[in-house]
C-alpha cells in the first residue's frame, strides 16, 4: 500500500509540472514537509524528489531545496550543436569565422589540384600521417611552446577524436580520471562512452583546486587528469606557471597521466608552457585546427611521449583508419605558408573585441573570462535559476548554455555559458543586451 502511495505522489506531482500546474522556479515543501502532510516516511518522501529528480523534472540544491525544473529547454543545452531556428542567435556553441576563408579554401583546392601528389591523396594514408605532414604539424607546435620530433605527432580527425583515441588506447573502463568541477562538455560525453569515472576537482575563478587534487590522489586510485590549462571552456581563464608545476608535481608523484586541451590555446598570447612541455613523459596533447582555422576542417593532433605513441596510433586505426588526405593536405599547406599562423592572429584580435563589447554591455553582473577567450561565463545571482533565464532567452530568440552540461560533481551552479563567436558583432551585441535584461528582470 506505502508503495501504489509513493507511485501515486511521483505520478501526481510529475503531471502537475508536466501542465504546467506547477511552474518551473517552484519550490517544493521540504522532505520533513512533504512526510508530515502526506503521512510518508521520510526515507519515503526523499524517495519521491529522488525519481522526480532522475526524470528531469525537478533539482534538489543543498542549503536551497528542491526546485521545479524548466522542462521545456531543449535536452543537454550546450553539449549538442542542435539545429538553430531560423531567427535564432546561437550563443551556444563556438564556430568562430572570419569573412576570408571562403575564399582561402577555394585557393587551397585550386593548388591543390595543381599539386603533383593528388593521386596519393585519394589514396589510404599511413595511421598517424604522413611523415612529412607530422614532421610540418611538429613545428607548427613549436609556436605553442612545445617541442616534440615527428614521431610523436599524431594526426587525427579533430580534436575530439584526439580526445577519444587517447582515452581508447591509454584508459581503460572504470578507470578514475580527475577533471575541473566544471569542465568540457565533450569530454564528459567521451567519458560516459567509454565507462571511465570522473572525479571533480574543486574550482575558483583562476584554476583548479589541487590542495583538493592531492586529497583526492590520497584517498582513491586516480588514473589520469583531464585539464586545461590555457583558455579553459569552459571558463576562459589561464593556469598560471606556478599552478602548472604544482600539477606536474601532483601528477609525478601519484604516477597520472596528463590529458592536456589545448583547442582554444592559440587565442592566449605569451601564456606559460603547456603541460606537455614541464612533463613531457606523462603529458599527452591534444589540439586541432577546428576552431582556429574553421570547424568543418576535421584536421587535429595528438602529441604523446614516444612510449604511448603507437598505442595510440592502433586506436587511430581502429576509428577512422586514418585523417583524410584532402584535409591533411590543406591544413598542413596553411601551416606551411603561415596562413594558420595569420589566421590565429586575427581571432584573437576578433575575440578580444568580442569580450570588451560583452563585458561592456553585461558591466554591473558577475562575469569570468579571459580577454581573449570566446566564451563568457556568467554566475547569476543568488535567487535566479539559469534554466528559467534560458528558457527565457530562447522565447527572446537567444540561445545560451546552462552549466550542467559542463557540471561533473552533484552541485550544479546556476550560471550560464555564453559563446561569442558564433554571430555578427552587430547581432551579438543585441543579443546580449537582451541577456542582461532578462537576468535584471529575475533579480529585481
Amino acid at each position: 500500500m506505502a508503495h501504489a502511495r509513493y507511485k501515486q505522489l511521483v505520478d501526481r506531482f510529475a503531471a502537475d509540472i508536466r501542465a504546467g500546474a506547477l511552474k518551473p522556479g517552484t519550490r517544493l515543501p521540504t522532505h520533513r514537509q512533504l512526510a508530515v502532510k502526506q503521512g510518508l516516511a521520510l526515507a519515503t518522501a526523499t524517495r519521491v524528489y529522488a525519481e522526480l529528480e532522475a526524470m528531469g523534472l525537478v533539482s534538489g540544491e543543498t542549503g536551497r531545496g528542491t526546485f521545479v525544473r524548466e522542462t521545456a529547454l531543449p535536452p543537454d543545452q550546450g553539449v549538442d550543436l542542435h539545429a538553430v531556428a531560423a531567427g535564432v542567435v546561437d550563443l551556444n556553441f563556438n564556430y568562430p569565422s572570419l569573412p576570408e576563408q571562403t575564399r582561402l579554401l577555394s585557393s587551397a583546392l585550386r593548388r591543390l589540384a595543381g599539386s603533383g601528389d593528388l593521386e596519393a591523396l585519394l589514396r589510404y594514408q599511413p595511421h598517424a600521417g604522413r611523415p612529412h605532414e607530422r614532421a610540418t604539424v611538429a613545428r607548427h607546435l613549436l609556436s605553442r611552446g612545445l617541442s616534440v620530433t615527428a614521431d610523436q605527432v599524431l594526426i587525427v580527425s579533430g580534436a575530439q577524436h584526439g580526445l577519444a583515441a587517447t582515452a581508447m588506447a591509454l584508459l581503460h573502463p572504470g578507470d578514475v580520471v580527475a577533471t575541473d568541477a566544471l569542465t568540457y562538455s565533450g569530454f564528459k560525453v567521451l567519458a560516459e562512452n567509454q565507462r571511465l569515472e570522473l572525479a571533480a576537482i574543486p574550482l575558483s575563478e583562476e584554476g583548479p583546486d589541487l590542495d583538493a587534487l592531492e586529497k583526492l590522489c590520497k584517498k582513491r586510485r586516480v588514473r589520469a587528469v583531464y585539464a586545461m590549462p590555457t583558455l579553459h571552456n569552459p571558463m576562459g581563464w589561464v593556469m598560471k606557471l606556478e599552478q602548472r608545476k604544482k600539477l606536474v608535481a601532483i601528477a609525478r608523484q601519484y604516477g597520472l597521466l596528463i590529458i592536456e586541451d589545448a583547442a582554444y590555446a592559440f587565442l592566449a598570447e605569451n601564456p606559460p608552457p603547456p603541460l606537455a612541455a614541464l612533463a613531457p613523459e606523462l603529458t599527452v596533447y591534444v589540439s586541432g585546427l577546428s576552431k582556429s582555422v574553421a570547424t568543418g576542417l576535421r584536421v587535429g593532433f595528438v602529441a604523446a611521449p614516444s612510449h604511448w605513441a603507437p598505442k595510440v596510433e592502433r586506436a587511430i586505426r581502429a576509428t577512422t583508419w586514418n585523417t583524410p588526405g584532402i584535409m591533411t593536405g590543406i591544413a598542413c599547406g596553411w601551416i606551411d605558408d603561415d596562413t594558420v599562423a595569420r589566421l590565429e592572429a586575427e581571432k584573437r584580435a576578433d575575440a578580444r573585441s568580442r569580450q570588451a563589447m560583452a563585458r561592456k554591455t553585461l558591466r554591473g553582473l558577475h562575469t569570468i573570462s579571459h580577454p581573449a577567450s570566446y566564451f563568457l561565463w556568467l554566475p547569476l545571482p543568488e535567487e535566479v535559476r539559469a534554466d528559467q533565464v534560458a528558457m527565457a532567452l530562447l522565447h527572446q530568440n537567444v540561445s545560451v548554455s546552462t552549466a550542467e552540461p559542463f557540471a561533473v560533481s552533484e552541485h550544479v551552479p546556476h550560471a550560464i555559458r555564453l559563446a561569442l563567436g558564433s554571430v555578427e558583432p552587430e547581432a551579438l551585441q543585441a543579443a546580449l543586451k537582451i541577456v542582461r535584461k532578462v537576468i535584471e528582470g529575475y533579480a529585481y
